[in-house]
């Protein structure tokens, strides 16, 4: 075997399982939206509570605690802080099932948050350091099949483990099954030199990390970097929103019970989720390549294109309507994860990409994340005197304008990605 089948092998194989721990972020993060409606009977909760604890209790320490330790990781280990992160969101996944009130929960999501907050800006700089820029956007899409994966199998494991024993085993199975896995990630996934010599600039010495008011002092001077930022945040606000509260609108308006309506949304994020991820990867490679500007213009069109049929799904009356007119969109939802995320890692030299796609996901996380879920729950509080049982529905058409902000900004965003662009 040659040495660059051997290299070929070593950087499939990283992928492969920092694939599976980003499967283990997801499903323990989405994994509250399947057992909303038992959480939300035996504790008393609203929608307002419930998305408090979908959004802003998870985001909040997520968002701000990963650029530090996006940092630490940058001057020390990835791998070592990327396992320890697992470790500490799995067990407090685990201790989400022994919540007794809204506050107990609440604690436990701020937990999970402050672990995952550790995991995922390492493995895009790792994954960056294994593969070549030209199939760097496909790589990092690969990666991103944890979200539709890890959705799935969230929504699957909670929904039968619910229904056969109760809301609590299903938090504290997942949430071992990560534990059990670290070890193995720690053992696999290996640092990468990272200073080349023409990111020795940025550096007191060759081979530190940057200082971090360089990093964002390099990100803050490109437009490229806030127009993508907002843009993806604006486009998370709908997605996160449509992810946590989809579960409660199958129940509610299409009459699923818990068992149903963990297939429809597992077979939506299956379907529709990977093959976004997968052709949004291969197409910002293949046109990126010609002209850069590609990086924005395919989110931006396929943002554009998924609102009407998502209205559509959202509005119909028919579970199999719904589900026809959801999977379009849903591919197309997930088709600026390569895009962005590669030409984020692009905007800085090699050994400050962690802190870049932290400083990223701060922005996108904070807003999209931390604003989406709890703005779509307290607007189906206002809006339930006016539409009853339909409010949660009308909260989500009205939502779906962020769709068109985030195609206006990412868009906007592909012509200044030209100059840039460092490597």
């Amino acid at each position: 075997m040659s040495a660059t089948e051997q290299g070929d092998r070593r950087a499939g194989l990283v992928l492969a399982m920092l694939l599976l721990v980003y499967i283990f972020n997801f499903v323990d993060r989405q994994i509250l939206a399947i057992l909303a409606a038992p959480i939300q009977q035996e504790l008393h909760l609203s929608d307002r509570q419930l998305g408090l604890l979908g959004g802003i209790a998870f985001a909040l320490l997520y968002s701000t605690l990963g650029v530090p330790l996006a940092w630490l990781a940058d001057r020390t280990s990835r791998s070592w802080v990327i396992t320890g992160s697992l470790v500490l969101w799995s067990g407090f996944t685990s201790l989400c099932g022994l919540a007794g009130g809204f506050w107990h929960i609440f604690l436990a999501r701020l937990g999970v948050g402050i672990g995952e907050a550790g995991g995922v800006a390492p493995s895009y700089a790792i994954i960056s350091e294994y593969f070549p820029p030209r199939r760097r956007a496909f790589a990092l899409s690969v990666y991103s099949l944890g979200i539709p994966l890890g959705s799935a199998a969230g929504v699957l494991a909670g929904g039968y483990i619910a229904a056969r024993v109760d809301w609590r085993a299903a938090f504290v199975a997942v949430g071992l099954a990560g534990v059990l896995i670290a070890p193995l990630v720690r053992r696999v996934v290996r640092d990468r030199p990272r200073v080349a010599p023409a990111d020795r600039a940025m550096t007191d010495r060759a081979d530190e990390a940057p200082r971090f008011a360089d990093v964002a002092r390099t990100l803050a001077a490109k437009p490229s970097f806030w127009l993508l930022s907002f843009g993806a945040a604006s486009s998370s606000m709908l997605g996160y929103g449509l992810a946590f509260w989809l579960p409660s609108l199958l129940r509610r308006s299409f009459g699923l019970n818990l068992i149903g309506t963990s297939h429809f949304l597992a077979a939506i994020l299956l379907i529709g989720g990977t093959s976004g991820i997968l052709g949004g990867g291969w197409l910002a490679d293949k046109l990126g390549a010609r002209d850069r500007a590609w990086f924005g213009y395919v989110p931006a069109i396929a943002y554009m294109v998924s609102i009407p049929f998502f209205a559509g799904g959202i509005y119909s009356g028919d579970v199999r309507v719904a589900f026809a007119l959801f999977l379009l969109p849903q591919a197309l939802a997930y088709v600026w994860l390569g895009p962005v995320l590669s030409a984020v890692q692009n905007l800085v030299p090699a050994n400050a990409r962690a802190t870049a796609a932290a400083l990223f996901l701060l922005i996108n996380n904070l807003i999209g994340l931390g604003g989406g879920i709890y703005a779509m729950g307290a607007l189906s509080d206002a809006l339930t005197p006016i539409y009853g049982t339909d409010a949660l529905r009308y909260s989500m058409l009205y939502a779906l304008v962020l769709y068109a902000l985030a195609a206006l900004l990412i868009g906007l965003a592909g012509p200044r990605l030209r100059r840039d662009w460092v490597g």
